[in-house]
């Protein structure tokens, strides 16, 4: 019987359940993977995309867990595609590759002022608070009023990580230094501000109504955004999301000095509709001392269009949540435009001819774009594991398909990669170090503290 010897890159929910569906799937061979991870831990940004106050989201990990656990899919963590390991490699010791690497830079938000110091994209702050490894352990929180750009759920988490009271976030996995940099943040004021209107944000009614449970902080939104025109009247009518979103809105409304921010709480939490960017606005030293917008109104055809009124808040970091975009990865095609593998149903494509290029796959985010949640990436990852199985008479001829030729490639390069057994390590470590304070878990934020206590050094 044939055996299908796959690498998958990318230890996230999207490459797990790749190799899962794959496992399950029905077929007329044998199925030996191995997942590369370059982080010394799984589950991708489950782990380090999620904020530390929503433990029932971090339940996937759950799932994800029980699928590594089986013992019938070897992970090699802290391994670096095109560093540790190429594709040189990869053809030399696999059938094929499915690459599931997610989707963790900032996109790009093109107005003047947006790399002024005190300007920040929030992929960047989310992987601050979450601890990765690979991110600065402290950061600048010395803003009174900060802005932040987008209607999403990212947005709307860097926005409660910066209005919410550090203690609040005690009983999570916090880790100590995140804790101690939002402990000593002087904020009072955290402006959110979406080009559109309140019916046609992206976020959803659970992100915003845990907004309006945060103690002490005032909610603050204003009446002249809830002028409904006729198209966001249908989409409250018909979606039960947007109808959902609109009655926690106009709860707000109804809350004492709403309009004025007279509330008695210390700190606010402004909610700004109709408010396209058109700079920062920087003092003499560089610094952001404004955000400038023009207001829009509906255009009838689901857009907006500007009415020429232009407005400033006084503020001194800014946040863009304007979405998050792929990385190349080296010797495979890349999409610049829209930060994602080119493919046709996840099997990767040629940049120059369009054309198949055998025994390359993606899923997940580097396949279709940052869209879409846990049940999308389920659904994207059977499409591409159909054409892994279909494309059998294509698939590479490796010269090494041993399964312990990998291990000693990667010892004779000095790679300290981390494995299954490491992950429980760090795992049952954290859990370990959380537990007299009565805290989900502590993260081991240094990666080199990481890879000791995974490899039992």
């Amino acid at each position: 019987m044939t055996k299908l010897r796959l690498a998958i890159v990318g230890a996230g929910p999207a490459g797990i359940y790749a190799a899962d569906i794959l496992l399950k799937s029905e077929r007329h061979f044998d199925v030996s993977i191995d997942l590369f991870e370059q982080l010394p831990a799984p589950y991708g940004l489950v782990r380090y995309g999620v904020a530390p106050d929503h433990p029932r989201i971090k339940g996937v990990v759950t799932a994800l867990r029980e699928v590594l656990d089986r013992g019938d899919i070897r992970i090699f963590g802290n391994v670096r595609f095109g560093e540790d390991i190429t594709l040189d490699d990869l053809k030399k010791h696999y059938n094929a590759v499915i690459f599931s690497t997610g989707a963790i830079r900032d996109a790009d938000l093109d107005i003047p002022g947006i790399d002024a110091k005190g300007s920040y994209g929030a992929a960047d702050f989310v992987s601050w608070f979450d601890g990765h490894p690979d991110v600065p352990r402290e950061w600048p929180l010395e803003a009174e009023s900060v802005a932040v750009i987008g209607n999403g759920n990212v947005a709307l988490d860097v926005t409660r990580m910066l209005a919410k009271h550090a203690d609040d976030l005690l009983p999570t996995e916090v880790p100590d230094n995140v804790y101690q940099g939002l402990k000593a943040s002087p904020v009072t004021d955290v402006h959110v501000f979406g080009r559109r209107g309140p019916a046609q944000v992206k976020f959803t009614p659970l992100e915003l109504r845990e907004l309006g449970e945060l103690r002490d902080v005032d909610m603050v939104v204003y009446d002249e955004d809830f002028d409904y025109d006729e198209a966001s009247k249908t989409a409250i009518e018909t979606n039960k999301q947007v109808k959902v979103i609109d009655r926690v809105l106009q709860q707000w409304r109804t809350r004492p000095g709403v309009n004025n921010a007279g509330g008695e709480a210390s700190r606010r939490l402004h909610l700004h509709f109709w408010a396209k960017p058109l700079e920062v606005v920087t003092d003499d030293e560089g610094r952001v001392s404004a955000f400038r917008y023009e207001r829009t109104k509906p255009d009838a055809e689901g857009g907006v269009v500007g009415t020429g009124e232009i407005r400033e808040v006084a503020i001194q970091a800014i946040y863009r949540a304007v979405g998050y975009f792929g990385s190349p990865l080296k010797d495979i095609p890349f999409d610049e435009r829209h930060g994602v593998i080119p493919n046709h149903e996840g099997q990767v494509l040629s940049a120059d001819s369009n054309s198949r290029m055998p025994g390359l796959y993606a899923t997940g985010w580097i396949k279709r774009g940052p869209v879409g949640l846990i049940g999308h990436t389920k659904s994207d990852a059977m499409e591409t594991v159909r054409h892994v199985i279909n494309d059998q008479a294509e698939w590479w001829r490796p010269e090494h398909p041993e399964e312990d030729a990998i291990p000693a490639l990667l010892e004779e390069r000095g790679v300290r990669w981390t494995d299954l057994d490491g992950w429980h390590r760090l795992d049952e470590h954290e859990v370990a170090l959380g537990a007299p304070h009565e805290r989900a878990r502590i993260k081991v934020v240094p990666r080199d503290e990481m890879i000791k206590i995974s490899r039992g050094e």
